[in-house]
């Protein structure tokens, strides 16, 4: 009874981790012809991911049509093989999140074990659907500079997108707050993996829009869509942001990184520090990541973590009365609210001032101004990300 148990409970992991989100994914299809230009039926249709050598078959219907569904994103190739023909392979081509990507084909007369390899048979502009958006690669996403590493701010190089005045960078800003289309930023729908990843408080609290804040060098890409998107999404009226995490291939890779900056490093800003004494900023953002194979051409395991510290002592200005404002001269006519009365020369008897109000908050009696140095202000942030340690792909 307990091997029973346990081979159910492990039957039941695997099988879950084989099945796909339905947004993270892409498809490949296409028509396979003759050199007349008449279809080929029932030809065997191959693809194959050349990073992980997992590979999908097929066979084209009575029309020459193929199709390869929920089909993980990576860098594949296509390979049709029929009797009286060549067989036929593509080059290599990348599938990127949610593309319908058409792939034709022309097969040439000759014998099956004769290789032809074929160019431009990749469509540049995808016609299987009317969707509006723009993918953002790897490459940008490492390259292009990134203040806190966020992200979701590359949303901002997608026609129709503006920052939302909520993300302001202050310590009240929150993350992945965009108008897009004119719509609200709460509007947008995050998806991490396919998986939902909307924080719907419209609070402060959590400091985003999304639930897990994956980081950069974590992503495959992104895909922001903005306009006649599926309607298997839903919800958002503003725009789909599709993130998709790396996975695992046949090849051990990492990444190591630490982000620092310093007191040292940092410049003493506009206004003098106090007894020359600049303000600390310290701040840390570092972490790994790590993938590779478990069983090569089989399953793949992709993990990674980054660590955020920050200790601050914020600077913060005010504006004190000086001695003569105190006495109740303020050098121009004023009026008190309460009785009405109007004091032409500027100056308030002192019968007339609270007590409460010459209590002074300033270190000086002369100073105008003044200005603190928080020492016990500080921030200490952790932020812990990762994923489950198996992705599975099925042959």
């Amino acid at each position: 009874m307990c091997i029973s148990r346990s081979f159910l409970a492990l039957f039941t992991l695997l099988g879950a981790t084989c099945l796909y989100g339905q947004f993270d994914s892409g498809a490949v299809l296409g028509t396979v012809h003759d050199p007349s230009g008449a279809n080929v039926a029932n030809a065997n249709v191959t693809l194959e991911n050349t990073k992980t050598g997992v590979s999908f078959p097929a066979k084209t219907d009575s029309n020459g049509n193929y199709e390869f569904a929920n089909v993980r994103l990576g860098t594949y190739h296509v390979r049709v093989g029929s009797a009286g023909f060549q067989t036929t392979t593509t080059e290599n081509f990348d599938l990127v999140v949610n593309a319908r990507q058409r792939v034709d084909l022309t097969l040439q007369v000759g014998q099956t074990s004769e290789q032809v390899t074929v160019t431009d048979t990749v469509a540049l502009l995808q016609t299987d659907t009317s969707s509006r958006g723009q993918v953002i690669n790897p490459r940008q996403i490492v390259d292009l500079p990134l203040n806190g590493r966020s992200y979701a701010d590359l949303t901002l190089l997608v026609p129709g997108v503006a920052k939302s005045p909520l993300e302001n960078q202050s310590d009240s800003s929150r993350d992945g707050s965009f108008n897009v289309n004119g719509q609200r930023s709460e509007l947008n729908n995050f998806l991490l993996d396919g998986i939902d990843n909307n924080a719907y408080g419209t609070s402060n609290q959590g400091f985003s829009n999304q639930v897990i804040q994956p980081n950069p060098d974590a992503l495959t890409e992104f895909k922001v869509e903005t306009t006649n998107y599926s309607a298997e999404y839903g919800r958002a009226t503003g725009a789909v942001i599709n993130a998709t995490i790396k996975s695992g291939t046949n090849q051990l890779h990492g990444e190591l990184w630490e982000f620092l900056r310093n007191t040292d490093l940092n410049a003493t800003g506009f206004f003098k520090p106090v007894n020359g004494i600049k303000p600390a900023f310290n701040q840390n953002q570092f972490g790994a990541a790590l993938g590779g194979p478990i069983v090569k051409n089989k399953i793949f395991v992709f993990g990674d973590y980054e660590g955020f510290r920050r200790v601050f002592h914020p600077v913060q200005f005010a504006t004190v009365p000086s001695v003569a404002a105190k006495q109740g001269s303020f050098g121009t006519p004023i009026k008190n609210p309460y009785t009405g009365t109007t004091y032409s020369n500027g100056v308030i008897p002192t019968s007339a001032i609270r007590r409460l109000s010459l209590l002074s908050t300033a270190r000086s009696e002369s100073a105008r101004h003044f200005e603190q140095l928080s020492i016990l202000a500080g921030r200490h942030d952790l932020r812990r990300q990762g994923r489950h340690p198996l992705r599975p792909i099925h042959r």
